[in-house]
């Protein structure tokens, strides 16, 4: 139960408001941690409270001296006075020889948890918790200079057909290898680390139903921020002839709509089933492979 209580707080921290600036390359960054909570399931005859207080208040000591005395940050009391990130975090002790620390490092700011683990460490003595506090810090540390996966709202690929008729819809099969396309972009995507993949089913507005988002305005980064995204990406796929194509797409920043990224294939590719292909190299290759973490 104390597992899941804290699991909870994570989801409750992480609807903070933005409640600071970027700090400028001179500035060390806030860093809020509150004390972790102990309990002991174990079940031993022994009452050790009190060695249990001792050890956890060791432990946070060590802990805010770790972050603390590394120049990139500085510790603040909460996200009001200036914290970028916040640590919490709970130990329990289910037997006689182990114990589970669960940390957690949320970026205040972006409203997104960083850092979520589970960890378990043996022996409840001074050097036990000595060495478990060693690694923890080395984790948050690790965290707190990871960025967070970027919120990316991926719609449907979309089929411009200049082959088709005005009035003639999207075809079975080519919606199918549509499926495909925009279901492979997504798994690149979501496999790189570098992003985190929007939920986009819930939308329903008329551009993205009728499969026109490319001829939209950019409308799709309003519907992308409505999904809480921080970005969005559209492709396209041009239907040159009945045996060759072309591949593109555009990342807008969700809240300006100013264009990101954008790529294009630039070559006549040859049969439909080479359009999943084609799609997720163009896609990795300008947003994975070739981009910088920010």
């Amino acid at each position: 139960m104390h597992l899941r209580r804290l699991i909870l707080s994570v989801c409750l921290l992480v609807v903070l408001p933005a409640a600071y600036a970027s700090a400028g390359a001179e500035t060390a960054i806030g860093v809020a941690m509150d004390d972790f909570s102990y309990t002991d399931t174990s079940a031993e005859p022994a009452n050790q409270t009190a060695a249990h207080e001792r050890r956890l208040s060791a432990f946070m000591a060590a802990l805010r001296r770790d972050i603390g005395g590394d120049r990139r940050y500085r510790l603040v009391p909460s996200a009001q006075d200036g914290a970028a990130f916040k640590v919490i975090g709970g130990i329990q002790k289910t037997s006689t020889l182990v114990q589970w620390a669960k940390v957690a490092v949320i970026d205040v700011g972006a409203k997104k948890v960083v850092m979520d683990k589970l960890y378990t460490f043996r022996g409840d003595n001074d050097e036990s918790w000595e060495r478990a506090e060693i690694f923890v810090s080395r984790e948050i540390v690790a965290a707190l200079g990871t960025p967070a996966p970027i919120a990316l709202a991926v719609f449907e690929f979309e089929l411009d057909d200049n082959t088709a008729a005005p009035a003639a819809g999207l075809a079975a099969a080519d919606a199918s290898y549509l499926a495909e396309v925009t279901g492979s972009v997504r798994d690149a995507l979501g496999r790189s680390g570098r992003y985190r993949l929007v939920d986009v089913g819930s939308a329903n507005e008329a551009a993205l139903n009728a499969r026109a988002l490319r001829d939209c305005g950019g409308c799709e980064a309003a519907i992308a921020q409505g999904l809480g995204a921080d970005q969005s990406l559209i492709g396209v796929v041009r239907r040159v002839s009945r045996t060759e194509y072309t591949l593109g797409f555009q990342v807008r920043d969700a809240r300006t709509g100013v264009v990101l990224a954008r790529g294009d294939s630039g070559l006549r590719l040859g049969a439909d089933y080479s359009w999943k292909r084609g799609a997720v190299r163009l896609v990795s290759d300008r947003m994975i492979e070739n981009q910088p973490q920010q």
